[in-house]
């Protein structure tokens, strides 16, 4: 288990926001940031630096396991590609193969699922593929490999009404299987919180 994957709720706490909905998010209990003096941070006036970075750093961590060499890497490409470079970021980020196996409700959460790619339990159009960073385009079919269908966490994934799956992923849980159907804008996105790309854009920017 991945220091990033035992920690994951100090990344609500740190943004005191509950970044995936969950239930056990600490933040639905302390809206406020860890250690001694995260009670008072709730009450320190926030630079357009400060609201930049944070904007980024929320974006990132959603994604779990993004190193900021890898998330610099997503916006450039969004940069360089034609339309809005926001919503370019947006559909990077969730062309990203962990992203759509968590979007597909294969597993619970975004750690688990650049671990379940990781381990080589993931098919894309009958190819394994253990890159969770691996850019799917629209038409791809993933799909849990066979031997790694009976695994509790897939299951129990599969049936937990915690969160439904979007409308630019196509999803036969029986046959464990999904396809990726397009490249979603930010308003398809299903975050739990407000996100701001813009914000990003204009951090990396400045």
């Amino acid at each position: 288990m991945s220091k990033r994957i035992s920690a994951k709720y100090k990344i609500d706490r740190r943004m005191g926001e509950n970044l995936w909905g969950r239930p056990k998010s600490p933040v639905n209990r302390r809206d406020y940031g860890p250690g001694q003096h995260g009670q008072a941070g709730k009450r320190k006036k926030v630079s357009d630096f400060g609201l930049h970075l944070r904007a980024k750093q929320k974006l990132k961590g959603y994604y779990g396991s993004i190193t900021e060499k890898q998330f610099r890497r997503v916006y450039g490409e969004a940069v360089r590609r034609k339309g809005d470079t926001s919503e370019n970021l947006i559909g990077l980020l969730e062309s990203r193969l962990d992203a759509l196996v968590y979007r597909m409700k294969f597993v619970p959460t975004v750690f688990a699922a650049r671990q379940f790619v990781n381990h080589g339990h993931v098919n894309v159009n009958g190819q394994r593929v253990n890159i969770p960073s691996y850019r799917c385009k629209p038409g791809d079919v993933i799909e849990v490999r066979e031997k790694s269908r009976q695994i509790n966490l897939v299951l129990d994934a599969a049936e937990s009404s915690e969160r439904e799956t979007p409308d630019y992923v196509e999803v036969d849980h029986n046959k464990m299987t999904g396809k990726y159907t397009r490249v979603p804008k930010l308003a398809d996105v299903p975050y739990a919180v407000q996100m701001e790309p813009n914000l990003v854009i204009e951090y990396y920017s400045r």
